[in-house]
């Protein structure tokens, strides 16, 4: 059950770890041989260590959770020093989630990782905020998405497949992945959170230090099929350069794999749902084998957007 990368790269299965849920990959080896994973997306590397936001960070939502971790993280140097040679050793494929505070630190990590082994792709994490623009996030504006993606693209090792990770808290996605594609993304994951808020009405403060942070889970799933379906719809009508979608938001197993892939994604990733159980991956792919089985598909890249069939 292969899947496309692109780049002419070519994954063994198409389920990934979604950025953020899995850390650098050394607590979920406890419970899934990395390397049997289509690919482990890394939590977000920026420039320098950054010890993120104030605690409370996570809060319970009905079929979600809201966190507002604040891009905590080692920093490129140690994580190319130390996390990448561990995953290498186990043989994950790796693709590094990255951002700055501005396009050159995006493309400043980028060039850090040519010719790491094991790496096989680099996420670029627009949804975060833009300190030149006052705070603008990247992903929310075209021509800030396009600038970013440019100078990632530019800066990369020419193999490295490079996609775009995209925020829903936008007006019209499809202009954001059209200005993506149109500055050289590769391929585009689909979706990041969901920005939200929860209040403890014991204590009648907001349930986050930082009063806002992203949702996911399977509450946010029908947003993030939407966002997909779009997309692919776009492309299908020339209006967004073809390239493959990394599907992703509450996906908790094979069925849920399976709409993500009908509406147009070419790959998916799992995300919160690791929180409860550490090995959906590995039975997500099993379960989407038999799904597609089941409905007499006899691969996995035929199923990739027949949702959109006028037939």
């Amino acid at each position: 059950m292969s899947a496309p990368l692109g780049a002419h790269r070519t994954l063994p299965n198409p389920v990934s770890t979604a950025s953020g849920c899995a850390g650098y990959g050394r607590e979920l080896h406890r419970f899934v041989p990395l390397g049997e994973l289509g690919t482990i997306t890394t939590k977000t590397v920026m420039p320098h260590v950054r010890s993120g936001r104030p605690t409370p960070r996570m809060a319970e939502t009905p079929s979600g959770m809201l966190n507002s971790i604040g891009l905590q993280g080692c920093g490129i140097d140690r994580f190319v020093a130390h996390e990448l040679p561990w995953l290498a050793e186990r043989g994950a494929r790796v693709v590094v989630s990255i951002a700055g505070e501005h396009a050159q630190e995006f493309a400043e990590v980028a060039a850090r990782l040519t010719g790491r082994p094991g790496v096989v792709g680099i996420e670029v994490n627009i949804s975060c905020p833009n300190v030149a623009s006052r705070g603008l996030v990247f992903g929310c504006d075209p021509r800030a998405s396009h600038e970013v993606v440019e100078a990632v693209r530019a800066a990369a090792d020419p193999a490295l497949p490079v996609y775009a990770k995209l925020t829903p808290d936008v007006t019209r996605i499809t202009d954001i992945a059209a200005a993506c594609v149109d500055a050289g993304a590769d391929g585009l994951s689909m979706i990041n959170t969901v920005l939200g808020t929860a209040v403890d009405v014991d204590a009648m403060r907001p349930a986050l230090a930082a009063a806002t942070g992203g949702l996911s889970g399977p509450a946010i799933r029908p947003v993030a099929v939407r966002c997909v379906f779009q997309v692919y719809a776009a492309m299908l009508a020339g209006q967004v350069r073809e390239v493959p979608i990394l599907g992703m938001g509450g996906i908790t197993d094979g069925r849920d794999a399976l709409e993500f892939v009908l509406a147009g994604a070419s790959g998916v990733a799992v995300g919160t749902a690791l929180f409860n159980d550490p090995s959906a991956p590995l039975r997500i792919i099993e379960e989407l084998r038999a799904a597609l089985a089941a409905r007499g598909i006899g691969s996995f890249t035929s199923a990739v957007g027949l949702a959109h069939r006028t037939t």
